[in-house]
């Protein structure tokens, strides 16, 4: 053998990464299942399910294509790769560069040669370089030097349609009696049955793990809802658990789909006049401008950013996150119950639900973390430790984010169909019918006054505390919710 060319999990693509120069009979390649994956956590069995299929289906092809393929199964990656080195003494291993820290160090422990990630459209070393000159790290500054630099939505040096983005008209509520397009299901094959009978589940049809399926996928996001994306993207809507969402995450975080291709084919349909700004700007800056921003971020912080708990959060997980009928509160309930049906909610229920209570509650960012990384098809360190820790519950004290996303009941009734029917009142501060959303979205600014006071983009809301007369009844109201959330009985 030339070499040994190790494929993660997450860099499924031919053209990209170890593989982009790999030659078909000289170069082994490796893939391996391990062990310690499947056993070391909880993880929901849909993502099992997810990464195991996309994994071996993606090995049946490139031995359709001709590659020399092994597919180990061992303990763990490190010694699943020392096991393949001590059969090829003295091969070069080459691998890109992995996705997590905890990965890197393990290739270089295995004196591997590294290839650049380039399933980003950012450059690790270029994001630095941008990031070092920043006073703060606005992801909005961020994203438009991408629109500049990848020459996407431009009209000379100006942003097309006149703004670098619409969210003002991208902030509306679910409409009502609204029938959403009907989501993309996938058939099961054979090996997608075998996986499923060894890890004993019935997986749903709702996630593709071939290539093929990720690319219909992603022509279904681009002919039915692309066009309205923009609009709902924030809603929450009981009769749609995906609205006008792509469901592209998990595809391009496996590497099934590049951005690149992604951001081609909402280009190409843009261009056809058929798809408005408002959409194509968001979804687009979502891709270039989330996506990059969060993966520079992460190599930037470096491995200890994800220990921060700067607000000193020491509550442990409240049941609900792993049990819904832990709770009755509708909008929790709900979204916790999408997850373990599917391991997908969109953005909105995690920053500003199963994040938002976290923060609220003052649970411990690390345990938060943990759990949110366990349960999402599409979770990655890369992608679970800013959005977590920075924007999440604000444990990193605002370096990334220069405010908390923090939010009472009001912004749940205003931008879902949760609250109608519910045990409890989003109007309410104080009482039993109170929103244990409301409640403690005051009693946290209390409790963190004194550090939010010199933020001022939180002044506004710290100053609102002096007009609430009912602050000592909420206070109580406030110990009373956090015990009957601790106790599953809120």
């Amino acid at each position: 053998m030339r070499s040994i060319r190790f494929i993660p999990f997450d860099q499924l693509h031919q053209k990209y990464g170890a593989l982009k120069d790999a030659h078909k009979t000289k170069d082994l390649i490796v893939l391996i299942e391990s062990q310690s994956m499947l056993k070391g956590a909880q993880w929901h069995p849909e993502r099992l399910f997810f990464l195991l299929s996309s994994a071996r289906h993606f090995v049946q092809t490139l031995q359709e294509k001709g590659f020399n393929v092994l597919y180990h199964k061992a303990e763990n990656t490190s010694a699943g790769l020392e096991e393949i080195q001590r059969q090829y003494p003295d091969t070069p291993l080459i691998c890109a560069e992995q996705s997590s820290f905890r990965l890197n160090e393990k290739l270089h422990s295995r004196q591997a040669t590294f290839l650049p990630n380039d399933f980003f459209l950012t450059p690790r070393n270029l994001f630095a370089e941008w990031a070092s000159e920043q006073k703060i790290f606005l992801m909005e500054n961020f994203y438009r030097k991408q629109r500049i630099r990848l020459n996407i939505l431009m009209q000379g040096d100006k942003p097309v349609g006149g703004a670098w983005n619409f969210d003002k008209k991208n902030r509306l509520p679910p409409p009502k009696n609204h029938t959403w397009p009907a989501t993309l299901e996938h058939q099961r094959d054979a090996i997608d049955n075998q996986v499923a009978q060894e890890l004993q589940i019935q997986p749903t049809t709702t996630w593709a793990t071939t290539r093929k399926g990720a690319v219909k996928q992603l022509n279904t996001f681009i002919k039915n809802h692309f066009a309205n994306f923009g609009p709902y993207e924030d809603a929450m809507a009981l009769e749609s658990w995906s609205l006008n969402h792509s469901l592209l995450s998990p595809y391009m975080n496996n590497g099934l789909l590049h951005p690149h291709e992604v951001i081609t084919a909402a280009m190409k349909a843009f261009k056809t006049g058929t798809i408005p700004a408002e959409s194509a700007e968001a979804f687009i800056r979502q891709i270039i401008g989330w996506r990059e921003y969060v993966n520079g971020m992460y190599w930037f912080l470096g491995p200890d950013y994800r220990h921060n708990n700067q607000l000193n959060a020491t509550r442990n997980l409240l049941p609900l996150f792993t049990d819904p009928n832990k709770t009755s509160m509708h909008c929790m309930k709900a979204t916790v119950t999408d997850i373990h049906t599917r391991a997908w909610v969109h953005h909105i229920p995690r920053l500003m639900l199963l994040s938002n209570l976290a923060l609220i509650t003052g649970t411990h960012p690390h345990q938060f973390l943990e759990w949110m990384r366990r349960v999402f098809i599409d979770a990655a360190d890369w992608v679970m430790v800013p959005n977590v820790i920075g924007m999440g519950v604000h444990a990193d004290g605002g370096l990334m984010m220069t405010k908390p996303y923090a939010a009472g009941g009001a912004y749940i009734s205003r931008m879902s169909h949760y609250c109608k029917g519910c045990s409890y009142d989003p109007t309410l501060r104080i009482g039993e019918r109170a929103c244990p959303f409301t409640t403690l979205y005051w009693d946290f600014l209390d409790r963190h006054k004194e550090h939010f006071a010199k933020n001022h983009r939180m002044s506004q809301q710290v100053y609102g505390l002096n007009r609430l007369a009912d602050l000592p009844q909420l206070k109580i109201r406030a110990q009373e919710v956090l015990a009957g959330l601790d106790n599953g009985e809120i």
